[in-house]
């Protein structure tokens, strides 16, 4: 009789003992689950997880696996998931100050790429906002070079090829220099390169290895043209449900995977160049001429980007050029 007691007791308290809550999200991306900015994003996810004991997991979805990339920002927006990550620059064409890394030759270093996302951060921030949206965080590619299936001396030397364009500036160089855009998403250029829907493109080092573009390219020119940027962000309805300590563990992450982020991005460079050297490309700095070109397009595609951007573009790049 004692025994049926205690076991009484011990199923009441049980009942009563309420059932941790868990809030799981998921997490949409575009590049492969090697690359290093999956990776920040996985290790993101599991901080999230450790810090809030739990109560909040995310799932990542690397590769356009859920979504393709120019779905990503409207399905968080709406809601269709709670989170996602995407190149800034994807979204130029809707508010022209996420392509603000994107401008030729404005910032080329990681210390000035970070000026620069400094100085555009609020604007940046206040758009997303506007939109239903928070940024949790922002991480550079290493610098973007150039490219080719043929050897480049000058910019007339890339008329008529097959230029991958994947945002506003990708495909408005293509234009400027005579050659053919072909909009071309990183999940997809493997496939493209091998079928030679593309022979030249511009983009980072990591990109081009996670593709082995070796087996298609042979010439890759390290113009150091801009650092795009990559920006996690969330749903403020999804956001605004969490409680106190889970938004408080998804921050305190964000926060770590942003400065992981930068420096993996930095140890990235070396690496993939290396990776393109062993694959058996050429790897080079631009000669005077073609860097010359790129100078002068530079100064077109900045004065443009200006004139789209307004208010918001002057008020940035004169906050960048003051630091």
């Amino acid at each position: 009789m004692q025994v049926k007691s205690i076991l009484a007791a011990l199923a009441l308290m049980l009942a009563a003992t309420p059932v941790m809550a868990q809030t799981k999200w998921d997490l949409p991306a575009g590049y492969p689950a090697t690359n290093f900015h999956s990776k920040n994003l996985q290790l993101f996810a599991d901080d999230v997880k450790k810090l809030s004991n739990g109560k909040l997991e995310i799932t990542v979805h690397p590769n356009a696996s859920l979504f393709k990339v120019p779905e990503i920002k409207r399905a968080v927006q709406t809601g269709q998931v709670q989170a996602g990550e995407l190149l800034m620059s994807n979204v130029e064409n809707e508010m022209a100050i996420f392509g603000i890394d994107t401008v030729p030759f404005l910032a080329t270093s990681y210390d000035d790429a970070m000026k620069l996302y400094k100085a555009s951060k609020p604007i940046i921030e206040k758009k997303l906002q506007a939109q239903g949206m928070t940024l949790l965080y922002v991480v550079p590619w290493p610098a973007q070079g150039l490219y080719a299936n043929k050897e480049l001396k000058t910019l007339d030397d890339m008329k008529g090829l097959k230029f991958r364009s994947y945002n506003p500036t990708t495909a408005r160089i293509a234009e400027l220099v005579g050659a053919q855009p072909v909009t071309i998403q990183a999940a997809e250029l493997a496939q493209a390169l091998a079928t030679n829907t593309v022979n030249s493109f511009i983009t980072s080092p990591s990109t081009g290895r996670d593709s082995k573009v070796w087996e298609s390219l042979k010439y890759y020119y390290d113009v150091q043209a801009w650092l795009p940027k990559d920006m996690v962000f969330v749903n403020n309805d999804a956001l605004g449900k969490l409680d106190a300590a889970s938004k408080k563990a998804l921050l305190e992450a964000a926060a770590i995977a942003e400065k992981r982020g930068w420096d993996m991005s930095k140890a990235e460079a070396d690496d993939a160049k290396a990776a393109l050297v062993k694959g058996g490309m050429t790897v080079q700095p631009p000669g005077p001429e073609l860097a010359a070109g790129f100078k002068k397009l530079g100064e077109t595609l900045s004065a443009e980007w200006l004139k789209k951007a307004g208010a918001d573009g002057e008020a940035a790049v004169k906050a960048y050029k003051a630091m």
